[in-house]
């Protein structure tokens, strides 16, 4: 892996064959480079990527908006490097081989809302009875969502009732969506008996003595 100092000549041919003027170690900046009167061009360098380099080129967007991390190694998760790069607003550039490649230029990063994803977002919040989860929580314990909330509300009336008709479970456990659920069957909690007649497994049980009734 190639020391920082041995990415600055790579970096600074590139710039200098765009018409900047490239000088090292400018007042704590590793890279500045100017052309004109436009802003100048920031490279902050890093043999590879990491907070730290990350933290330097936030630090420099205060000096300008043309900020570049130039690191010596390609990152293993380059997808989510130049995501968070992106939504940052820096530029990324790749020093290998005595020569430097462009991957991202800083923009500014102006995020396009997914309006399906903020529609189940907040359907899943609205349809959560309570707040059964602890925000935080480890990902091995089974959190409580509101489909299994519904779920847990079918099996209860299951196991209180013995089989039932879907039309009336619906009604009985105020859940709309008991068709969906039952038919489904996700968890296995359900044995359907007869068309639209269901009842309860023992992995069901189970479900309900986890769960203790689903709040």
């Amino acid at each position: 892996m190639p020391l920082e100092s041995d990415l600055y000549a790579p970096v600074k041919a590139l710039l200098e064959g765009q018409g900047y003027v490239v000088k090292g170690e400018v007042r704590g900046c590793d890279v500045v480079a100017v052309r004109g009167a436009e802003p100048p061009v920031v490279v902050e360098l890093k043999r590879a990527f990491g907070l730290g380099l990350v933290l330097q080129g936030v630090d420099r967007l205060a000096l300008s908006d043309l900020v570049y991390l130039a690191v010596g190694q390609w990152p293993k998760q380059m997808k989510n490097v130049k995501k968070l790069c992106r939504r940052l607003g820096l530029g990324l550039m790749i020093v290998a081989d005595g020569r430097c490649d462009v991957v991202l230029d800083p923009t500014p990063y102006l995020p396009r809302k997914n309006k399906r994803k903020a529609g189940r977002l907040l359907g899943e919040h609205a349809r959560r009875v309570g707040d059964p989860n602890l925000g935080g929580q480890a990902m091995r314990a089974p959190l409580m969502t509101a489909y299994r909330q519904e779920a847990l509300r079918c099996a209860a009336l299951l196991a209180g009732g013995g089989p039932m008709k879907l039309a009336d479970m619906r009604q009985a456990a105020n859940v709309p969506n008991a068709a969906r659920i039952l038919q489904q069957d996700v968890y296995g909690w359900f044995e359907r008996l007869e068309r639209g007649v269901y009842r309860l497994t023992p992995k069901g049980r189970d479900g309900l003595r986890l769960f203790d009734g689903g709040g």
